[in-house]
């Protein structure tokens, strides 16, 4: 492998330190910046740094500073494709300000998720938690250690710990609006994760929808995948609604395969509808009625919501962003009965 042109990867602090004829010990605290040194001394330092092209080790630094130079990341399912787009904003933000993001999964076990908040904790700057799971009591313990944390996706109401998500019943409002104002009035909910902040938030819309004339009826489908979706969909046909609402994409689409293979008509004899917009060109080919999530938004807030917070500025009250109905192909007016 070929170098680049004035850098040496073997360049160490003892040649930076014999090349400006003073202690390693000294090259370190000039580059760490964590004591005065004499201002002559700081010019060769600096001055052997650039002619042997010395590259510091960034992680080094930050130790000395009491700092990693990292932020943890949680989340609660990495095959799910709700979360690579955050990350990805998450991440562009972090590199912007000179840290690195390390990323745990929980796989959508809240039992597993204090023990990997902890890790993270041992090294990272902060931790943003995506949708946790973990009970609120284990939750309030952890923001109790004063550890930089941000919560994605989940809202703790009266402990003013940062925290930003999408409006989820503002969302399912906006579906259930739809649906009956297509003239349905009974349909079902294929319920998400039982642990799921963002799922409740979803099933509180419920109420309100009762003043459009639409009565949801909650089905437990215990997942956020495509395979709970399908299993789900027997006790859907048991019952007599018109269409049904689902926890996310995938759930949808696990339940629109089932209906396929049953031969029942989508919208013609029920109307299935989505949630959060994922890139369903990636995964299957449906044009799908959903709401959409501002993926990319979210990451980037979120990430800059915790470069504030390791500024000493935090956000006291939480983000909501708005939520935007896509409507396609899977829904349409109740079938004559």
């Amino acid at each position: 492998m070929h170098n680049r042109p004035g850098r040496s990867p073997r360049t160490t602090i003892s040649d930076v330190s014999t090349a400006a004829n003073v202690s390693a010990a000294t090259v370190s605290r000039v580059l760490n910046g964590t004591a005065k040194v004499d201002p002559l001394l700081v010019s060769r330092v600096h001055d052997a740094v650039r002619e042997l092209g010395y590259r510091p080790n960034a992680a080094a630094q930050g130790l000395a500073r009491g700092e990693w130079g990292t932020i943890g990341v949680l989340v609660p399912d990495l095959a799910n494709p709700y979360f690579p787009e955050v990350l990805k904003a998450v991440s562009a933000v972090t590199r912007a300000h000179g840290r690195r993001m390390m990323v745990m999964e929980s796989d959508e076990d809240p039992a597993l998720e204090y023990e990997l908040v902890e890790d993270l904790m041992r090294c990272c700057d902060g931790v943003l938690l995506c949708s946790p799971r973990m009970p609120r009591a284990e939750l309030v313990e952890l923001l109790g250690r004063a550890h930089p944390m941000v919560l994605f996706n989940r809202v703790l109401p009266g402990l003013g710990v940062p925290s930003i998500s999408v409006d989820f019943a503002g969302g399912m409002t906006q579906v259930c609006g739809h649906l009956a104002q297509l003239g349905h009035r009974r349909a079902a909910y294929l319920s998400g994760p039982p642990a799921s902040w963002a799922n409740g938030e979803r099933i509180r819309a419920f109420e309100g929808a009762r003043a459009f004339g639409l009565e949801v009826t909650v089905v437990e489908c215990g997942g956020a995948t495509s395979q709970a979706g399908y299993d789900a969909v027997a006790a859907v046909l048991d019952s007599d609604v018109t269409a049904v609402l689902t926890y996310n994409d995938l759930v949808a689409l696990g339940a629109l395969a089932r209906l396929r293979e049953l031969g029942v008509g989508v919208p013609e004899e029920l109307s299935v509808t989505g949630f959060d917009d994922i890139a369903l060109e990636r995964v299957a080919h449906s044009n799908l009625t959903t709401v959409s999530v501002p993926r990319d938004e979210l990451g980037r807030r979120a990430g800059e919501i915790m470069e504030r917070l390791l500024v000493n500025s935090s956000d006291a009250e939480p983000v909501y962003l708005p939520m935007a109905l896509r409507v396609r192909d899977t829904s349409g007016p109740p079938a004559v009965r």
